[in-house]
C-alpha cells in the first residue's frame, strides 16, 4: 500500500488562529507528543514573524530529533534566511517556501506580475536548496489560481529544486471534485517526476477540509497537511484525527495507509486542549466528548450486545479510555440495568421498571442524569440483598 505522509502544522498554522498562541515550552511539549503520535513532519513555526518564533522553532528542532522539523518562509530572502537559521539544530529539516499564485492575490496583495512571481519562486527555492536538504513549495490560493499558470509555477518550483509541491485550498473555497481535478491536471502536466510529492493543505470555511483532503488522496496526493483538533486560520484546517482515521477505517477504499499511532490521537487532542484552553465541540468526530457516547435506548441496546452495531471504530483504538452509555430521557432499560450493576445493584424486573420511571422523570427535568442520582434512586427502590451489602462493605473497607 502507498503511504500518505502526515505533515502536522498545529504549531504554525494552528497557532495563527486567534486564542491559540503557544509559548516555547508549550510548543516543545506538544511537539514531543506529535513525535509520539508519529507524524511525518512537524511544522514548528514562521521564524520571520518574530525573534521569539525563530527561537521557538530552534528549540523544537533541538528537542525533537526523531521527526523532520519544517519552518515556513515567504519567497523572500530575509524569510528564507531566518528559517534556515532556525532549522540549523534540526536532525532533519525542511524549508517550506510559499507565494500566492492566484491573480487576485498577485494583483491586490502582492502587486506582482505572473512573471515576477515565477522569478521569486525560482530564486528563493534555489536559494533555500543551497542551505537545507529538502524544500517544499506552496502555491498559496492554488484553488483559485488559473490552472495553466499553476502548472507553470509547479514546473518552476521543481526545476529549482523543490521536492514537495503543496497546492492549498487557502480560503476553503474548493469542493472535492474540483480540488481532486486540480491535482490530476498538475500531475499530467508534470508527468509524475520521480522524487516529487504532491501535498494538500485545506481550510474548513465551507466545512469540506477533510473531504477535500481525501479527494486529493484519490487524485494521487501523498502528503496531507493538517492540525490536531482542526485548529487554524478562520474555520480551521483539515482535522488530523479525522483524516487519518478515515484513511484507516476505509483503507480498502483509498488504498493507502499512514504511519500514525492511532491510540495517541485522543491524548494529543487533550494535550492541545489543556495548553490552549479551547475545548473541542462535544460532537467533534473522533475526539469529541460525544464521539463514543450513546443515549438513545436502541443504540445502547445494540452497543451492549455488540459494539459494532453503532461504532465503526472502538474508543480504545484512538486512545479514548472507554465509551459511555449516557442516561437520559432517551435511554433504555438495558443501559440502566448495566449502570445499576456498575454501582453494585442487581435489580429485579419490577425494581428496574420503578427505577426506570424515576430516572426518566428526572431526565425530563434536568436533561442529564448523574451516577449519584441513580445511586440515590437505587437505594430507595432496590431491595437490599446480602451479596450487595457484603460487596459494599468490602469496598468501604
Amino acid at each position: 500500500m502507498d503511504v500518505v505522509r502526515i505533515f502536522d502544522t498545529t504549531l504554525r498554522d494552528g497557532e495563527q488562529s486567534p486564542g491559540f498562541s503557544m509559548n516555547t515550552e508549550e510548543k516543545i511539549r506538544l511537539a514531543r507528543q506529535l513525535a509520539a503520535l508519529n507524524v511525518d513532519v512537524i511544522e514548528a513555526g514562521f521564524p520571520i514573524a518574530s525573534r521569539g518564533d525563530l527561537e521557538a522553532v530552534k528549540k523544537v528542532a533541538q528537542e525533537v530529533r526523531t521527526v523532520p522539523i519544517a519552518a515556513l518562509a515567504r519567497a523572500k530572502k530575509q524569510d528564507v534566511d531566518a528559517a534556515v537559521e532556525a532549522l540549523k539544530p534540526a536532525a532533519s529539516s525542511r524549508l517550506h517556501v510559499f507565494l500566492a499564485t492566484s491573480d487576485l492575490h498577485l494583483r491586490v496583495k502582492l502587486n506582482m506580475t505572473r512573471e515576477q512571481a515565477l522569478e521569486a519562486i525560482t530564486s528563493m527555492v534555489r536559494h533555500g536548496r543551497q542551505h537545507v536538504g529538502e524544500v517544499e513549495f506552496s502555491a498559496e490560493d492554488a484553488g483559485r489560481t488559473d490552472i495553466g499558470f499553476l502548472c507553470q509555477v509547479c514546473r518552476a518550483a521543481v526545476d529549482a529544486g523543490a521536492t514537495i509541491l503543496n497546492l492549498p485550498d487557502t480560503v476553503g473555497y474548493a469542493v472535492p471534485e474540483e480540488y481532486g481535478a486540480m491535482f490530476t491536471k498538475v500531475r499530467e502536466y508534470l508527468g509524475d517526476p520521480d522524487g516529487v510529492t504532491l501535498s494538500a493543505h485545506c481550510h474548513d470555511d465551507l466545512g469540506m477540509a477533510v473531504a477535500n483532503s481525501l479527494a486529493a488522496v484519490r487524485a494521487g496526493v501523498r502528503q496531507i497537511e493538517c492540525t490536531i483538533n482542526g485548529i487554524g486560520e478562520r474555520a480551521g484546517n483539515a482535522s488530523l484525527e479525522e483524516v487519518v482515521v478515515a484513511l484507516s477505517v476505509r483503507k480498502e477504499s483509498f488504498g493507502v495507509t499512514t504511519g500514525i499511532r492511532l491510540e495517541e490521537l485522543f491524548p494529543t487532542s487533550r494535550m492541545l486542549t489543556e495548553i490552549t484552553g479551547a475545548q473541542v465541540a462535544p460532537n467533534k468526530a473522533i475526539v469529541g466528548a460525544n464521539a463514543f457516547a450513546h443515549e438513545a435506548g436502541i443504540h445502547q441496546d445494540g452497543i451492549i450486545k455488540n459494539p459494532l452495531t453503532y461504532e465503526i471504530i472502538s474508543p480504545q483504538s484512538v486512545g479514548v479510555p472507554a465509551r459511555s452509555l449516557v442516561l437520559g430521557k432517551h435511554s433504555g432499560r438495558n443501559a440502566l440495568r448495566e449502570a445499576l450493576r456498575d454501582l453494585g445493584f442487581e435489580a429485579s424486573d419490577t425494581e428496574l421498571a420503578e427505577v426506570y420511571t424515576r430516572v426518566t422523570a428526572l431526565a425530563d427535568q434536568s436533561k442529564l442524569v448523574r451516577a449519584r442520582d441513580i445511586l440515590a434512586i437505587a437505594h430507595e427502590v432496590i431491595r437490599r440483598r446480602p451479596a450487595v451489602i457484603a460487596a459494599e462493605s468490602s469496598s468501604a473497607a
